[in-house]
């Protein structure tokens, strides 16, 4: 079942791919294109925008380190996930300098997914690198969700909510996105570099406060309401948990989407192994979105190996059940792999390396991990169950 859980995943991941869904929505222009790309599908979209407009294009890409992809006439650099770094004030700047120098017969290419909020970061007047760093790891491991987080960032920023959109004027600007949040809300995805922000400061602040956290009263800065640009998403996390569907169809199974789902990973596991128990044979549930983590401990893991972890413990090696979580970016938190595979019997230190939030380290050691590297897109998470026929 394993070879089955992997091909419907990888045809989730395959739906959203760049070079299959970017084409379609590449306009035609006579001038020059400025492509800003950021993000951890930052490189293969760009490679695609070049090839289409040729000699018309130059700009930058902003990709996590690690990730290495040939491009002609659009400069590749590498900056900090999920923490930004030095490189990402770096990035954010280089990035506003470009969509500064385009005019008014130029057009700006944002080609944006997620992850461009850690890999583009110029905090505001009065919060230094640092603090944010530190803000973004409190924040990360408390177990807010993302448009949590996202919110606090725009609001402690110069680059996100809108602003690079007012840096591109007076020139046309079109951002195409990859979505990777729930609800595929525009400011949420990369904290919305090129969109009005429907958030204030007043709602950041209260993020904070429902973590125990705070930031410095001088940091905090309003975004703009009114934004001038076209905003088009491209890919979905709907649209890998469609395609999964379909492969899962294809295999001979019954598809059970469960649509995206919200809640912390190891709650979540433990429901739809549950969901696993009960269901008819032949059954694959699907799910994507994204779930959180509240760490306390000091192992390695993420959502998805934590979520597969819980699951793992309640199906207690029930015969004919196996499942996949994995992020459909490759990478799965701080484990090095993008997921893992789970059913069949737990082995010894399961619980306890569930308690420790060490699922990476126990997936590591009982073989289940899940590597795929980096995939060139970005639509969240992918978990699949499958009940044998």
């Amino acid at each position: 079942m394993r070879a089955d859980l992997e091909t419907i995943f990888r045809a989730g991941v395959a739906a959203c791919r760049p070079e299959r869904v970017l084409p379609a929505h590449l306009p035609s222009f006579e001038g020059r294109v400025f492509i800003l790309a950021l993000g951890k599908s930052a490189a293969a979209m760009a490679r695609v925008a070049e090839t289409h407009y040729r000699g018309q294009a130059e700009g930058l890409a902003v990709s996590p380190y690690g990730v290495a992809d040939a491009l002609e006439r659009v400069e590749l650099i590498h900056s900090g996930h999920p923490l930004p770094d030095e490189a990402s004030l770096a990035a954010a700047e280089r990035l506003l300098e470009l969509a500064s120098g385009a005019g008014a017969d130029d057009l700006v290419l944002v080609l944006l997914s997620g992850g461009a909020s850690s890999l583009a970061c110029l905090p505001s007047e009065g919060l230094s690198l640092s603090g944010k760093r530190a803000l973004t790891e409190k924040l990360l491991r408390s177990g807010a969700e993302i448009g949590e987080i996202n919110c606090v960032r725009r609001h402690l920023s110069r680059f996100k909510g809108g602003r690079l959109a007012l840096a591109a004027r007076p020139a046309r600007l079109l951002a195409l996105a990859i979505s990777d949040v729930a609800g595929d809300l525009p400011a949420d995805i990369g904290s919305g570099p090129t969109v009005a922000d429907p958030t204030t400061v007043n709602d950041a602040e209260a993020v904070l406060r429902r973590y125990g956290l705070e930031a410095p009263a001088a940091a905090w800065s309003e975004t703009p309401k009114q934004v001038d640009s076209d905003f088009r998403i491209v890919a979905r996390p709907a649209d890998a948990i469609a395609a999964a569907a379909r492969e899962a169809l294809r295999l001979g199974y019954c598809p059970v989407p469960l649509g995206e789902c919200r809640g912390e990973a190891r709650a979540v596991g433990h429901a739809h192994a549950e969901l696993a128990l009960e269901a008819e044979p032949g059954s694959a549930l699907i799910s994507g979105g994204e779930l959180v983590v509240r760490v306390t401990g000091a192992g390695t893991g993420g959502r998805n190996h934590e979520y597969a972890l819980a699951a793992a413990l309640r199906l207690g090696g029930a015969p004919g059940i196996a499942g996949l979580a994995a992020d459909t970016d490759g990478i799965d938190g701080n484990s090095g792999a993008a997921g893992a595979f789970f059913g069949g019997e737990v082995g010894k230190g399961a619980a306890a390396a569930l308690e420790g939030n060490d699922s990476g380290g126990y997936f590591a050691r009982s073989g289940g991990q899940f590597a795929t590297g980096p995939t060139g897109t970005n639509v969240n998470d992918l978990r699949i169950i499958l009940i044998a026929p």
